[in-house]
Formats: structure tokens, sequence, C-alpha cells
């Protein structure tokens, strides 16, 4: 920690930190869509708890340091809580830190260095934590980590993983015991996979990891049995008996009840054994059919364990030994850049194909203009390539820096539509002004209008979008999709397309008609408009006429119409920009024109249930354990309460969680009730 670091500076930072890395585990944990490596992302961990390790009175509520995973709210699947918490693991990356766990656990539970202290070894396998609950040996519910309090429930989902035993090899089992482990996916059902998914149109995951995540993650079971999904076990949570007096023995004793468990599990005495199982497995790394990231050392006798107990998110007895990332050298070939659905120009670097971690990479993402002036990189340069646990290839040193060669000129113009590319002040991002006339962001939303999250059209995939895009059938927009029936004719027998293929798509397009305003307001990927902000619009508003009216009026300087808008939770003036910006451009009052014509959203209303907190005004603050803020924003509607984001002497109620602050006092010198989540939980109930 540099001693230059000021108070100010260090708040400043674990703040951006808390939000930098809160976002990245959304998009690991809840999306599988991650968008930095596991080094980039390890980076950010460390940076923080360096911080408040030297800032300790700073440490936040919301500090990364606190949470486990990431919540849930927002998966279609049920809701589990785990009855004992799924927690992480604490990180190392050398033989010093190692040394080091060794020297903590020694020290907390009083041995001295020749007292016998042995650990297990495993490979840590890059997969989806999942914990499999057996009553009397018999498989009664599955769920993911998600937050670590709260999982999905993919019961039905696992029955559909081989490995996984739905009934105990053993007789007189456990009354309870949760067998934990890895859901996963090997390299090369990922890669065909991955194959199989562009043929058809969808979507291409990053690597095994959120191949297996998405896979387990399924809403329809139907769709989790066709992907070669594998588990192996490596511990447990609740149990009525645990049938062993080691990690070694519990580890052999599931591998007698039928599941399966890696085969480099092993006993090691001291930091040399330890050190010893970590090159060996790493050495086996190229050639094993899965993808691991690192080695897993725990204490080994089950009385150590649970003296020495869990710090905020991982136990102590337990460290994760990560594998350094792999590199290589390349040559850049030529700098690309793509066009996404928002007009964000994203550069991709072309390579002479180079193996990396046992992978042949032939493109890696330059992020953005200001990392190309930061790497200094143009076509013709030698460059250090790498695979930061195994996810997403990045440059990460410019070899030929000094090589006389012109810079790379990042483009003015969108290299598809040739409208002008700006990044807006204090943005890094380069943005593309054509809008909805631009064929490649035309193409981006229309794949976004169909997806799941918003119109959620079966059928209708990448391949299919392009191809029609190609034939000119959606070049009015999204409109066109609803008006492909006329089509029927010249669909038929198009290569890839037979009759029942195309009556099925028509009739998932035609049971899209009458669409949730909010879900078509989300699909027309209007920036900053988000699943959560178009169904905050929606309560407010009703219907999409009525927005766009209230839009137009306050882009025209109505200050009423603005403050209808800001007066919303959560909707501040980017919103209410962006809103005013899309419906200014006469190509997107088109298509919101002929869109519309072409649906029918019915009138956007929350449906309401009579309860103990029907017409008051609640207001949550601190953390939630058991919800997301906006999953109990939906509750309170659902009850025919307002959520609101403040208390004033209009609020009625708050319901507070751990780390309130300023809100809990101010409803206290107030005098407005106060409640906490599990009384809150009682009011849902109690209207159910």
């Amino acid at each position: 920690m540099s001693t230059q670091t000021s108070e100010a500076e260090a708040a400043n930072e674990l703040m951006r930190l808390a939000k930098a890395i809160a976002h990245h585990d959304r998009l690991y944990h809840a999306e599988d869509s991650p968008e930095i490596t596991d080094q980039e992302y390890d980076a950010l961990v460390r940076r923080n708890a360096e911080l408040e390790a030297a800032f300790p009175h700073l440490v936040r509520a919301d500090s990364p340091s606190r949470k486990v995973g990431h919540a849930i709210a927002a998966s279609p699947l049920g809701k589990v809580r785990h009855e004992v918490r799924m927690m992480s693991l604490d990180n190392a990356f050398s033989r010093e830190e190692v040394e080091d766990f060794v020297a903590r656990v020694r020290r907390f539970l009083a041995l001295g260095e020749d007292a016998p202290l042995a650990f297990t070894a495993e490979d840590k396998i890059d997969g989806l934590s999942c914990s499999l609950r057996y009553e009397d040996g018999i498989l009664v519910r599955a769920a993911t980590r998600g937050d670590g309090e709260t999982g999905e429930d993919v019961t039905a989902n696992v029955q559909h993983i081989p490995d996984i035993p739905q009934r105990l090899a053993r007789s007189n089992p456990p009354a309870v015991f949760e067998v934990r482990g890895e859901v996963y996916m090997e390299k090369q059902a990922f890669a065909a996979l991955n194959a199989a998914q562009q043929e058809a149109g969808g979507k291409i995951f990053a690597n095994p990891r959120n191949a297996a995540a998405g896979s387990l993650r399924q809403k329809d079971a139907a769709v989790t049995a066709q992907r070669p999904l594998r588990f192996w076990a490596h511990g447990w949570g609740a149990a009525s008996q645990v049938p062993g007096v080691t990690q070694d023995e519990v580890v052999a004793i599931l591998k007698d009840w039928g599941f399966p468990v890696t085969p480099h599990f092993r006993r090691v005495d001291g930091v040399a054994a330890m050190i010893a199982a970590y090159e060996a497995i790493g050495a086996s790394r190229p050639g094993l059919p899965y993808e691991i990231d690192g080695v897993v050392y725990k204490v080994d006798r089950l009385d150590y364990q649970q003296r020495l107990g869990f710090v905020a998110k991982a136990p102590r007895w337990a460290l994760a030994h990560k594998f350094p990332a792999e590199r290589a050298e390349t040559t850049l070939e030529a700098i690309d850049i793509q066009v996404g659905r928002t007009g964000k120009l994203t550069p991709v670097g072309r390579l002479a194909p180079v193996l990396v971690g046992g992978v042949t990479v032939t493109n890696v993402t330059l992020h953005n203009r200001d990392e190309i002036a930061r790497l200094g990189v143009r076509p013709g340069d030698r460059v250090v390539v790498q695979r930061a646990g195994d996810v997403i290839p990045q440059v990460v040193e410019n070899l030929t820096r000094e090589a006389a060669r012109p810079p790379f000129v990042f483009p003015r113009e969108c290299p598809v539509c040739g409208s002008e590319a700006v990044a807006e002040e204090g943005e890094v991002d380069v943005r593309c002004t054509g809008g909805l006339i631009c064929k490649a962001q035309q193409f981006e939303r229309l794949r976004h209008f169909v997806s799941r999250a918003a119109l959620d059209i079966e059928g209708l995939g990448e391949k299919s979008i392009a191809e029609f895009m190609d034939l000119g059938w959606l070049a009015r927009g999204p409109g066109d999709i609803f008006r492909l029936k006329n089509r029927r004719a010249q669909l038929i027998g198009r290569e890839g397309w037979q009759e029942k293929s195309v009556d099925n798509l028509l009739a998932g397009i035609e049971a899209r008609r009458a669409p949730d305003a909010a879900r078509l307001l989300f699909g027309l990927g209007i920036r900053h408009v988000g699943a959560v902000t178009a169904r905050d619009l929606m309560k407010r508003f009703g219907g999409l006429p009525a927005l766009r009216d209230a839009a137009e009026r306050a882009r025209a300087g109505d200050a009423e119409a603005r403050a209808e808008l800001t007066a919303i939770d959560g909707i501040g003036p980017a919103v209410v920009e962006a809103l005013g910006d899309f419906f200014h451009e006469e190509h997107n009052r088109e298509v919101w024109d002929d869109l519309l014509g072409e649906t029918a959203p019915p009138p956007y209303v929350v449906e309401t249930t009579e309860s103990a907190v029907s017409g008051k005004t609640v207001v949550f603050t601190g953390k939630l354990e058991t919800m997301s803020r906006d999953e109990a924003k939906a509750q309170a509607e659902r009850l025919g309460a307002k959520a609101a984001g403040s208390v004033s002497a209009k609020t009625d109620l708050v319901v507070a969680g751990p780390g309130a602050g300023s809100k809990l006092k101010q409803a206290a010198a107030l005098g407005i009730e106060v409640i906490d989540e599990a009384a809150w939980a009682e009011i849902v109930r109690a209207a159910e």
C-alpha cells in the first residue's frame, strides 16, 4: 500500500472498486457473460483488500469482502435458502502466500511448528457450485450457490446429469446430507456445443464454465438434458451426521456413495508437499479433459476446521492456490472495428494464430480507443497475449512499441454506415450516431429484441436474423418480424427451413402480438433503458404512448414533463435525455410507429393483493439478505404499497437490513415504524 494514498483517495477508490466488482460479479455469476479475465478480477479484489487493511474504518457495507457470488433475484428459477451458507475461497498466487496461510492456521490452533498438520489438495475445477440435498438417501433438492445465502432451485435440471445419483448407494444413509461440488463441462463437449450454437444462431459461450452455468440455469430442464454436463463432489453442507473425522475420509465416503471425485485428490503434509501437489497438478493441466484454474488446500481434520471457522465470506481452513496466467507471443495482424447495438465501436485485434493455455487464439479484444493508446499497438506489432484463468484472451504487452510504424487511427466514422462516431463527454467509448439506420446496430438490436429478456421469440436466432436481413425482409426494423407470416411460401424450401420449422417460428412470433409493454420497451434497446428501468417507466405511465408523450415534451423543454420522469425512483437525467434523443430521431419514430402498428401491448398494470401495507409508503434500506432491492420493491407493489427511495414525513414503514445508516436514523427521528427483513417476509406471507 502506498503511503501517499490519503484517506479521501482511499474512500473514493473503495467506492469505485465496490461498484466495479459488483458489476463484474453480476456478469460472471448471474449472466454468464464475463467481460474481464479472472486475473483482472483477482487484481481488483486484492486492491480492495489492501485498501481495507490499510483503512479498516473505511470498509463499506457493500464491500466485496463481505459478499459471496451474486444475488439471483432476476433468475426465472425458484429460490432456495441454504441451511448452511455456501462460501467462496480466499486466493493465493505464490508459495509465500501458501506459507502464510499454513502459519496462520498453526497460530490460530496454537500448534507448534513440529505438530502434525495435514491438508488435502485437489484441482480447482472451473465450474458452477451446486449443493445437492439428500433426505434418507434420496435427492430432494439441488441449488446453485447464488449469493451464498440463497441460490437457484435446479432440482429438475440436475436429474439429467448422469454423474449425480438420485439415491445414495448405501444402506442406512444419514437423515440429511448435502453434497456440494461443481457442475462442469469438458473441453471437447464445450467446443461441440459452441459449434452447434453457432450453427443454430444461438448464444456462443466464452468458456466451459459459462457454458455449464448457462446450461444448468435453464428454466426449461429439457434444454439442460441436451447439454453434456458433468459433476464432481468436493465437500458438504448441512448434515445430520458426517461419516468421518477428516476431509480425506469423508471424500472417500462420497466416492463410495456414487459421486465422482477428482482423481487428483490427495492428502499432503506440510508446505513442501502442498507445493509439490500444486506443481504436479499444474503439469497435468494441458492434458486434462476439463478446465482448472488452481489447486484447493483444506485442513484435513474436521475438528480443526470447526475450530478455525470462517471469516466474512471464506473458511479459515481452506485456500485456493491459483495458476498464473498463461502467455504467448504473436503478431497483431489487423485491428477491426465491431459495432454493437448501442453503436459502441469495439476494436478487435486479429492475431497470427498462437497456442495459449492449450487453445488456439486468433482474436483478442482491445476494449476501446484508450486501451489502444495505452498499449500503443498497431498492425504488425509483436504482442504478448494472455489467457488469465482460461477466460478471454487479452494483449498485455507490446514488444515493438518503438518500431517505426504509424499509429492506429481510431475511426471518426462508423465503418458500417459511415455516420459520425463520437465519444460523449466523460466517456471512453466511441459510438456510431447512425442509430437504426446502421446495419450493424440493426442486427444487434434485432438480436436483442427477440432475446429471452425482451420479447423471447423462440426460433429466431442470429443466423436467421442475418439471413432475413440479407433478403431485405427486416429492412424497416422489428415490425417486419411480425410480417414474416407473409413470406411463409418464400421461406419454405430455403436451405435449413422446412414447413414445420417455419410454422413453429411464425407461431412463436404470433404469440408475441400482445407483448408485455415493459419487455417491448426494453427490447427497443434505447440507451440507459434496461429491464428494470423499463418496468419502472411502465408502472408510472401505464402504456407506451404516454411515455413517448412525456419524453418528447421533456426534450422540448417542458419542465413539468421532465419532473414527472425524474420523480420516478431510479430515473435520472441520463434516462430522460436518452428517451428524448431516441424520439427526436425521425427513423426511430418510424420504427416505433411501425412496431406499435403490428403489436398491441395491453395496459401495464401491476396486480396488487390486499395486505397490511396496502396504500402505505415503504422504504427499504441496508443490505437485504434474502432478496434484491428490486425484488423487495416488486413485493411492495404487489401488496398495494408504494416503494420509495428516501425517508420523509410521508413514509409509513421502513424495512431495515444490516448496514442501515442515515435512513434508519431519519426514520427514528420522525417516529416511523421500523421492521427487519424477517418481519417483512411475514407480511408478505400473510398476504399470500
